[in-house]
């Protein structure tokens, strides 16, 4: 299987959500979390696509309850999949919403794909081959964090981490440019693999808002943490800290 192949059918999924109109709209639990069945649709789509492609694999996908990680899964291919990071952008047409697929291979990740169809944008990237975008490497930036954005998110579901969130971000506003938010944490972390940002956080994602991004930024010369700068475990929720090579140690604001 080539990574070729994952993007042909993440590209393909993209028509389903710049077609989609007027979208069903699903809450789910914690504040502000939705689903819609274009949501589900593109997973779906997804599966069945990737299945003829990869019989083998496993798969974990946010919507249809598939959101679980097991045991089996630790071994051999699984595909992670987001089918749109950014749902609530979808929902209010506030771009960009994403697809993300990445691939983990005993557990680490091994190939992955993020979308933007709005602007047609596909990052990809396979561990130790570097990461790109439209099929051009990519590198993130090497400014300091002075001279550069910050982007971050807000955990919007769990609204407990509201106001170490914004502690954070208040601590870290003065250390760089200015501060971003785009409502998609694989967005945000490509934008720092391509060098438009040189840092993003968030204290809590889950494992499909990063399988995918998280190795294209690391391939893209970035160092992808918790919030702690421990290694992610790539088997459910954690903070994430995206540092672009400019950006050397964990900003104080970070450290409890």
């Amino acid at each position: 299987m080539t990574i070729e192949k994952i993007i042909e059918v993440v590209k393909d999924a993209g028509a389903i959500m710049l077609n989609a109109r007027r979208p069903k709209i699903m809450e789910k639990s914690g504040h502000a979390n939705f689903c819609t069945e274009t949501d589900e649709k593109i997973q779906a789509f997804l599966i069945g696509r990737l299945k003829e492609v990869f019989p083998e694999a496993e798969f974990l996908g946010e919507e249809d309850g598939q959101d679980v990680f097991s045991s089996k899964m630790s071994n051999g291919y699984c595909f992670v999949i987001d089918p749109i990071d950014g749902t609530s952008n979808f929902i209010y047409e506030y771009r960009p919403s994403v697809i993300s697929v990445g691939l983990l291979k005993d557990g680490k990740p091994y190939m992955a794909v993020v979308y933007n169809p709005y602007d047609e944008l596909v990052f990809s990237a396979i561990a130790g081959q570097g990461a790109y975008m439209n099929g051009e490497k990519i590198m993130s930036s090497e400014a300091l964090l002075k001279d550069s954005l910050s982007v971050f998110g807000t955990a919007p579901y769990y609204t407990e981490l509201q106001e170490r969130t914004f502690d954070i971000a208040k601590k870290l506003l003065p250390l760089c440019v200015d501060l971003r938010r785009s409502g998609t944490a694989a967005w945000d972390m490509c934008c720092v693999a391509m060098g438009r940002c040189s840092l993003y956080f968030e204290l809590r994602i889950q494992l499909w808002d990063y399988a995918a991004a998280a190795l294209i930024a690391q391939e893209a010369g970035c160092v992808v943490t918790d919030v702690e700068g421990k290694e992610l475990s790539y088997t459910g929720a954690t903070s994430v800290l995206c540092r672009a090579r400019g950006v050397k140690e964990i900003p104080e604001c970070f450290r409890q």
